[in-house]
């Protein structure tokens, strides 16, 4: 699928010579959602924002939809929608006027059923008439994200989108994400929830210190990064595993009433079935057997303290 966003080689050095993003490239497929994790400082809203035009690149090249984001600032910006951080809403205006007034910034011709269809799309319809200042933090930032589309853009970013939001809110934010996306629209997404990412990025990016480490599928990623562990339950308990069993190196648990043994998912065997021959002849009788997948979160770590390391 055709990129809809295009960021070439993009620079952004401060006064005082601060280099928040160092060469980045990167894009962004037509219809996709890319989860962009990193740590605080990192340069995600630096990266959006020089995307939305609200900063300019030092040196490099972003293009929306085709337009350069310099040269030709209106056509691209017409074509973003942008979710900030932070609540910063007209308190007494109703959620109808201040979703209303965003589309009359870009110069749309009003459309009051495209403004209803938005707001039940949000589950704001029953609030519409609703001073902003009477709404919780959760409905607040559903304004928001109707006021992103109001102008109808074909590519929003969402910074942050849940931050302070409770865990209920949470997932009714992934199912909008999820419809969002259903009706086209590209959806650029940071957080500092993996499990967000996780639940709904088709990729995954990872920046840190101004430098985008990687960019992958998902699941690829998981399935590359990723390593299992096979949680082995014993029938009696152990004071030290067994010598025969050193070259699978096991972790003990629960106080000698389980072993852990951690494989490549990527390695044409696994050993479990070496392993499983290796304790029956160790006369370790097994009770219960289980496997897990490391998370997202175990492989972003990783990344980030492999990077630090060889910085």
């Amino acid at each position: 699928m055709a990129a809809i966003v295009e960021i070439e080689n993009v620079k952004k050095v401060y006064d005082g010579g601060f280099e928040a993003l160092k060469g980045v490239t990167l894009n962004i497929a037509e219809g996709e959602i890319l989860a962009l994790l990193g740590p605080n400082g990192a340069g995600k809203t630096t990266l959006i924002s020089a995307v939305c035009g609200l900063a300019q690149p030092t040196s490099g090249r972003i293009r929306v939809g085709g337009h350069d984001v310099v040269s030709d600032f209106r056509a691209a910006r017409n074509l973003v929608g942008l979710v900030p951080q932070e609540v910063n809403l007209e308190p007494f205006e109703t959620v109808w006027r201040t979703v209303r007034f965003s589309r009359g910034l870009f110069g749309k011709a009003k459309d009051d059923k495209l403004i209803e269809k938005i707001l039940r799309q949000l589950s704001l319809w029953d609030k519409k008439d609703t001073a902003i200042r009477a709404l919780s933090g959760g409905m607040k930032r559903r304004v928001l994200i109707a006021k992103a589309l109001s102008h109808e853009p074909r590519v929003l970013f969402l910074d942050e989108p849940t931050a302070g939001v409770d865990v209920e809110l949470r997932r009714d934010m992934w199912e909008i994400v999820a419809g969002l996306k259903a009706d086209g629209v590209t959806i650029i997404l940071t957080t500092h929830y993996i499990e967000e990412a996780e639940a709904i990025a088709d990729r995954i990016g990872v920046i840190n210190k101004g430098q985008l480490l990687l960019v992958e599928d998902k699941d690829a990623l998981m399935t590359r990064m990723g390593q299992k562990q096979l949680r082995i339950e014993l029938q009696g308990r152990i004071s030290d595993i067994p010598q025969e069993l050193a070259e699978f190196n096991l972790q003990m648990a629960e106080g000698g009433e389980a072993l852990i043994y951690t494989y490549d998912t990527r390695a044409e065997r696994t050993g479990i079935a070496k392993l499983m021959a290796a304790m029956s002849a160790a006369g370790l009788v097994l009770r219960d057997l289980a496997t897990s997948q490391n998370s997202l979160e175990d492989i972003f770590v990783g990344l980030v303290h492999e990077e630090e390391g060889a910085a």
